[in-house]
């Protein structure tokens, strides 16, 4: 496993018979897309990155996208986050929108989610590579057999606040316990389907209604 160093805490939560099999299955799929010379985004340092901020037994919250950026220098490895340096993506924009309206929280000036990982929110992708300006197109290279069992699993071990937007995320609704965890459900942020209820889903007082009652700490939504 020398290509792709996927974080121990989460080996046996996963199974690590699971996690060999998966991770030796991948390995040999990104030896051969290596020899075609083509940009992958995150670099392989920050795939798992989303897993390595938060472990499996402290995770909150999980706010699940589709697949990362597939710009130079977008992607971090965190669902809907880019690098600071990056102008802020349109969904995420419209995220910050609904940030403001919400709770009052002034529009970030840059697009780095890391302080939401930090604080437990686990920012999955269900694809976790992408291939430079080609949007989906490791959508069957297998993550999904990963992050569907991260989602299961997550879901077994309840007291979990699911945030699934657009129909992609809503995909996994089947995949939760929903007596044993809370979904909260929306349109997607992109500017094509915000405005047919995105705006105006107030998600994120939403999710620390819910961790309050569950004597939890709230998030503090802030960009730092």
């Amino acid at each position: 496993m020398n290509i792709l160093n996927f974080p121990d805490t989460w080996l046996e939560p996963l199974g690590k018979g699971f996690c060999q099999d998966f991770l030796d299955e991948m390995e040999s799929k990104f030896l051969k897309l290596q020899t075609q010379d083509i940009n992958i985004f995150p670099p392989n340092p920050s795939i798992f990155r989303a897993l390595e901020l938060v472990h499996f037994f402290e995770t909150k919250v999980l706010i699940l996208g589709q697949d990362p950026y597939h710009g130079l220098g977008q992607a971090n490895g965190l669902s809907f986050s880019v690098n600071k340096e990056n102008n802020i993506p349109p969904s995420l924009k419209n995220i910050f929108l609904e940030l403001k309206n919400d709770l009052n929280i002034p529009i970030s000036s840059h697009g780095d989610l890391t302080s939401w990982a930090e604080q437990k929110i686990l920012l999955l992708n269900s694809v976790l590579t992408v291939e430079e300006g080609m949007p989906n197109s490791h959508q069957e290279i297998g993550w999904e057999k990963l992050t569907n069992k991260i989602i299961s699993q997550l879901s077994e071990r309840g007291s979990m606040i699911f945030v699934l937007w657009g129909k992609s995320a809503q995909k996994k609704y089947n995949l939760i316990n929903k007596k044993q965890n809370n979904i909260l459900i929306a349109p997607h942020p992109s500017p094509l389907s915000a405005y047919r209820g995105f705006f105006g889903c107030k998600h994120f007082s939403k999710i620390n209604e819910i961790l309050k009652e569950n004597g939890s700490g709230e998030i503090n939504w802030r960009l730092k």
